[in-house]
């Protein structure tokens, strides 16, 4: 759920694990961009809560498709998604992978209907509603934004980017300092070790003290 994070499509494909898709990798910089890329989308594996029992060989068609989208290729990750979708279409999973690349390709309409898919399937996948978050944002949808990635991280407390992106939500669009370091240290407890994510808690954490030291003045 960035910092110069995710500033390019090359960039986006260079930071997928294979089998994590787009699970979030950090940037370089030391600022927080407001832009729409600054959040992290949130990928589904084959076995992260994809619907029934996926069988071999649609584990392996998953695999293949993932790791087509980590190499970059998004064209043929796509082909290889609605594939998987025509033969198993009861994984929310796929359905969110597909949303993110039409993320990429600035897509919103089909967008939101793979999230819409996903969440027929799974009204409380988490992937799905952190999806859901992202698009809402981009759109500046703030506060349903908020809903959809609280939704998140109630159905599933230990899902770390949508901590990560309620963090940069509170704290670029809804000016909710204390909010964003709370989800900020939710995210860094959950994930061990961010060095960014760490270099903001500590900033944020002297804006938190410096807005209580003036609210006590004016008192």
């Amino acid at each position: 759920m960035w910092l110069q994070r995710f500033t390019d499509k090359s960039r986006l494909a260079a930071c997928v694990l294979t089998l994590l898709v787009i699970a979030g990798c950090g940037g370089s910089g030391g600022v927080r961009d407001t832009g729409a890329a600054a959040q992290r989308a949130g990928g589904a594996t084959p076995g992260d809560a994809m619907g029934p029992e996926i069988p071999p060989q649609a584990m392996t068609l998953f695999e293949q498709a993932t790791a087509v989208m980590a190499s970059g290729d998004f064209v043929d990750a796509e082909l290889r998604f609605k594939e998987f979708v025509l033969l198993y279409p009861d994984y929310p999973g796929a359905y969110v992978n597909l949303a993110i690349i039409h993320a990429q390709n600035e897509d919103d309409e089909n967008t939101r209907s793979a999230i819409d898919q996903a969440l027929a399937l799974d009204a409380d996948y988490a992937p799905a509603l952190n999806q859901l978050g992202m698009l809402l944002r981009r759109n500046g949808n703030f506060l349903e934004a908020e809903a959809a990635y609280l939704k998140a991280v109630t159905v599933s407390p230990d899902y770390a980017l949508a901590h990560y992106n309620l963090g940069v939500l509170n704290e670029l669009y809804l000016q909710r300092l204390d909010a964003a370091l709370q989800h900020f240290e939710t995210y860094q407890t959950l994930v061990g070790e961010d060095k960014q994510v760490e270099r903001w808690i500590a900033d944020l954490r002297r804006r938190v003290a410096a807005s209580q030291r003036t609210a006590n003045v004016a008192d």
